[in-house]
């Protein structure tokens, strides 16, 4: 049972350690807009759209964040987390997709 606690708590470490790097990349503008709520949600809908997402013959996702944000804004007004500006969602994205890349290097 100690095992699944930990790794529990090394998730929701990683997933706070994503939050904290997505929203300290966004521009100063944009900080105060978001939630690390909203960061939570957009994370977990990005995770669903991604999966959903058909890979081409070597398994790579063509991703187009002006779609990914338009979707995040459609989803969110869905899911009555509020209105967002897909021009200030795509930061968010492209952070998140930073954040990825990073874990790479």
């Amino acid at each position: 049972m100690a095992a699944i606690d930990d790794e529990l708590m090394k998730a929701a470490e990683e997933d706070a350690q994503e939050v904290a790097f997505i929203l300290n990349e966004l521009p100063q503008d944009l900080k105060e807009k978001f939630t690390e709520e909203d960061i939570y949600y957009f994370i977990d809908v990005m995770l669903e759209y991604f999966s959903n997402a058909q890979a081409d013959k070597d398994g790579y996702i063509d991703i187009d964040v002006n779609d990914v944000a338009q979707h995040l804004v459609k989803q969110a007004k869905n899911d009555q987390m509020g209105n967002f500006d897909p021009e200030d969602v795509f930061f968010v994205v492209q952070a998140e997709l930073d954040y990825n890349e990073s874990l790479d290097n």
